[in-house]
């Protein structure tokens, strides 16, 4: 039997797997064995990075405990809260050493197993290597949710990929390091990662029900996603706004002189009568503005936070870091050997 230390890896790795991990004590295990063994089967160096994204169950420590069994090959990045899932890839995109970098889900939804997979489509010039669920098993809410908008990233990107929902995909180094200098606090990474490549190709993957717990992303949280995704592409709802409130101007001019001249043909009598419409079309244009107002907002809350220029997210420990001596730490780190 091999000893642990036998199989610290120092030297470069080919590929890092970066996996969010949130609450997921009940997956984490069959998660890290099913990772390992389907990374051992592309017989390059690899490496798996687990990021604690403030987990409130065991999953801290049983990362502790996968790295401690499999030193060098399997990493720990624990966060000091929740960021969600988007800050703690981009945690894990920070730490990676890989030439290639794949994320991953940890609720095994996506099989570890499609892992080879990406690793030898990414190997044939690909930057970005995107992933189709195939018979996907999840609610009809969710699949007409995820229909609409990648319709609509196709539409404002011009790049045709059809799932943007789904996690499991493979980046280039130079895209990686792209989007690591990128400081907006608010990033829908699929799409970022496709405004720096080149070359972009899908691969058909597995889908498979959820092996344990539930999902993380309430309704409130997948709106939340899906205006992330919205402002953090385009501006195009802005001229949209615009367009739309000349449209509005005109017709109300329009509509004004029609009420003026229906008042001289009918008299002031008939003019009493259409109160309660002029109401309502008053309420319909009121509204307008009011849902205006909010899409500016969330444009001008989203300028709010890039300009504190606060962190993404912090790091407290990097654990079983071991194999990334060959790369530097950022000064906040706390580094676990």
């Amino acid at each position: 039997m091999t000893d642990a230390a036998d199989k610290i890896q120092t030297g470069p790795v080919s590929f890092s797997v970066v996996i969010p991990v949130y609450n997921e004590q009940a997956t984490l295990g069959e998660l890290v064995r099913r990772c390992l063994d389907a990374c051992e089967k592309t017989a390059v160096p690899f490496e798996i990075l687990l990021v604690d994204d403030g987990s409130r169950d065991e999953s801290a420590n049983l990362i502790n405990a996968a790295t401690a069994a499999n030193p060098g090959r399997v990493v720990g990045v624990l966060l000091n809260r929740n960021y969600g899932q988007h800050a703690a890839v981009m945690a894990g995109l920070a730490q990676s050493r890989g030439d290639m970098v794949i994320t991953l889900d940890a609720d095994l939804q996506n099989p570890p197993e499609e892992i080879p997979h990406l690793v030898a489509k990414i190997q044939e010039g690909y930057d970005v290597v995107g992933s189709v669920r195939m018979d996907r098993q999840d609610t009809l809410f969710r699949r007409l949710a995820s229909a609409v908008i990648n319709k609509a990233v196709q539409k404002t990107t011009g790049v045709m990929m059809h799932d943007y929902g789904c996690m499991l995909r493979a980046y280039r180094r130079h895209v990686v390091d792209a989007m690591l200098e990128c400081d907006e606090r608010s990033t829908f990474i699929p799409v970022l990662a496709n405004s720096f490549a080149r070359r972009t190709t899908e691969v058909e993957v597995r889908h498979a029900e959820r092996a344990a717990g539930e999902s993380k992303y309430s309704i409130w949280k997948l709106i939340s996603l899906q205006f992330d995704l919205l402002t953090c592409m385009t501006t195009l709802p802005l001229r949209v706004l615009t367009v739309l409130g000349a449209i509005i101007s005109l017709g109300g001019v329009g509509f004004g002189l029609l009420l003026f001249v229906l008042r001289l043909i009918h008299g002031p009598e008939w003019a009493a009568q259409g109160v309660f419409t002029l109401f309502a079309i008053l309420f319909f244009f009121v509204g307008a503005q009011f849902m205006a107002l909010g899409l500016l907002g969330e444009y001008v809350g989203r300028i709010y936070h890039d300009v504190r220029a606060r962190p993404r997210y912090f790091v407290e420990r990097i654990v079983g870091a071991t194999a990334l001596a060959t790369r530097p730490v950022a000064p906040d780190v706390h580094q676990d050997r």
